[in-house]
């Protein structure tokens, strides 16, 4: 018994949490970094375009693009003025899931080591707590989502499980049974948290053959109901909005659609940077844009059949239609495949990318394995998720709201990186706190007047948003592309200012990688003061090379 009482004891000491040093490449020591932030070494660069091909393919077919578009038809639009915003906000953030995925695939470093070449090594925290606190919230709302599909695979096997008494009250906007069935996806998604990153491509391939096959599989069901386009036509159905009110929640559904993945747009180096090349991940131009078409179509027409079928309004939850089927083997297998489809998307889109956040913040304490755990917990429970998908109104307020911050950060990244260092990047630099990127304090003022400048525009439209009492006037509009407002005013004000105020400490006239360094993974020799290149003040590569 002591025995324990001395584990129990020792654990309660940070000391026993502190993480094994590792061989930090650039950094220098394990304040500033570990082996989940150093740079990806070549054998571990394992994707190829397929794979980003079956990332975006089980991305793509998931509860929450079904939701997405189903929403946006709650909202009074009909399929065809749906379709096309949906199509255009997923090819805008695929041009900028693409640009800033190429930084990733050629520094081969996380996000949040990106960040601080253009907003400083600091400054570079804001963009990194943003992002996590908005991957948080999506993490809990797939999990609420992956509840509900546990409910239905149980209420398939045992129908009696719809009877269970409810004891909670209704305000909590969840059921006892939902509750039961909340906490076993989430006891079951817990340990599939922690696969490596450049194992987990084997998921996304086996959800991107299973998942899709499930939606078809439904899409040919919504037409044998109805009759397909020569019956009672589900592509009829007439929008109840008109004239200006349709065109800005037209604009808004585009803004929606960007919304979805505005989190990929700053955090997809977490993933590029296992990329075999920078080439790999161009597909994502091309597969983003068509495959979240095709699903939301996909989501569209079976939600429009489930409108005429059963006549209960838009179920624009899928799972809330798989509840009205009869056939309880279908509803079992459909319900698995959205399982499948839901932990997958919380792998690849909310966990890593959370937990490579919380690693950048606490290095010294905190890995990606260690970090996934502290997202399952704070967005699984802490942030009660079940909450936002209360309503198709909540849902749109809740994924347009962060774009006013993710559109600014994404946008500064891109000009930075392509347009003010024209992608001569000072990698090892990049992990030393008072190297080349410190700029004043740590701080980028030139990011910080941008971010400034850009999020106020879109903060008139999103208090309203959120209590539709306090009337903005007129200041409701610009939330209606709260994204598209927020990165080109970003853009524009820091390429600006970095023309006038050129940051000359950080240009350079070629890329200091330190792939030898990383190759022969040793232990860095360098200071906190930067690098000797950086203490001559010269640009010269090779002098750099041979020093280390």
């Amino acid at each position: 018994m002591s025995g324990v009482k001395q584990r129990v004891a020792k654990l309660s000491q940070p000391s026993a949490w502190v993480l094994e040093p590792e061989a930090a490449t650039f950094a220098p020591n394990n304040k500033w970094s570990n082996k989940d932030m150093d740079v990806v070494p070549p054998h571990l660069r394992t994707w190829s375009s397929w794979d980003f091909v079956a990332y975006w393919l089980s991305d793509a077919a998931n509860v929450a693009t079904w939701n997405m578009a189903s929403s946006m038809l709650a909202i009074g639009l009909s399929w065809r003025q749906v379709l096309p915003a949906i199509a255009v906000g997923h090819f805008l953030i695929a041009i900028v899931i693409t640009l800033n995925g190429t930084i990733g695939a050629q520094l081969h470093v996380p996000f949040p080591v990106v960040n601080r070449s253009s907003f400083g090594f600091y400054f570079a925290y804001f963009s990194i707590i943003s992002r996590a606190i908005l991957a948080m919230f999506w993490f809990g709302i797939q999990t609420t989502t992956g509840g509900e599909c546990v409910y239905q695979m149980l209420k398939a096997i045992w129908p009696s499980i719809q009877h269970l008494p409810n004891h909670l009250p209704e305000t909590a906007s969840i059921t006892t049974s939902s509750m039961m069935c909340y906490f076993l996806y989430w006891l079951i998604q817990l340990p599939l948290l922690l696969i490596p990153v450049h194992k987990i491509r084997w998921l996304f391939n086996i959800k991107s053959v299973i998942v899709p096959a499930c939606w078809l599989s439904m899409f040919i069901w919504a037409l044998v109901k109805t009759g397909g386009a020569s019956g009672t036509s589900i592509y009829s159905q007439p929008a109840t909005i008109h004239g200006s009110k349709a065109v800005w929640a037209w604009f808004a559904a585009v803004n929606s659609a960007l919304g979805n993945f505005a989190t990929l747009g700053v955090n997809i180096p977490d993933f590029t940077r296992f990329a075999r090349s920078p080439r790999a991940q161009y597909a994502q131009m091309l597969i983003i844009p068509v495959a979240f078409t095709f699903f939301a179509f996909i989501g569209l027409t079976v939600t429009s059949s489930g409108y005429e079928i059963y006549g209960k309004g838009y179920l624009w939850d899928p799972l809330r239609l798989i509840d009205q089927w009869d056939n309880r083997a279908a509803a079992f297998f459909a319900s698995f495949s959205f399982a499948l489809a839901t932990v997958a998307t919380n792998i690849g889109a909310n966990s890593i990318s959370c937990a490579n956040d919380l690693t950048a913040l606490a290095p010294r304490y905190i890995n990606i394995r260690r970090g996934q755990v502290i997202c399952a917990v704070i967005g699984g429970w802490v942030l009660c998720p079940w909450e936002i998908l209360a309503s198709a109104i909540g849902f749109l307020t809740f994924m347009g709201g962060y774009t006013i911050v993710l559109g600014p950060i994404s946008a500064i990244m891109i000009v930075d990186y392509y347009l003010v260092h024209k992608k001569n990047i000072d990698t090892p630099s990049l992990y030393r706190p008072k190297g080349r990127y410190r700029y004043t304090g740590g701080v980028n003022m030139r990011a910080l007047a941008a971010i400034v400048v850009a999020v106020p525009p879109n903060l008139p439209g999103l208090i309203n948003a959120i209590n539709p009492k306090i009337d903005v006037g007129n200041g409701v509009y610009p939330y209606n592309i709260a994204y598209l407002l927020g990165f080109t005013i970003a853009g524009g004000i820091y390429y600006t200012l970095s023309i006038i105020f050129p940051p000359t400490e950080t240009l350079l006239d070629a890329p200091i990688t330190g792939e030898d360094e990383v190759e022969r993974k040793v232990p860095s020799e360098h200071d906190e003061e930067g690098s000797i290149e950086e203490k001559k003040g010269s640009n010269v590569r090779e002098e750099v090379m041979e020093a280390i």
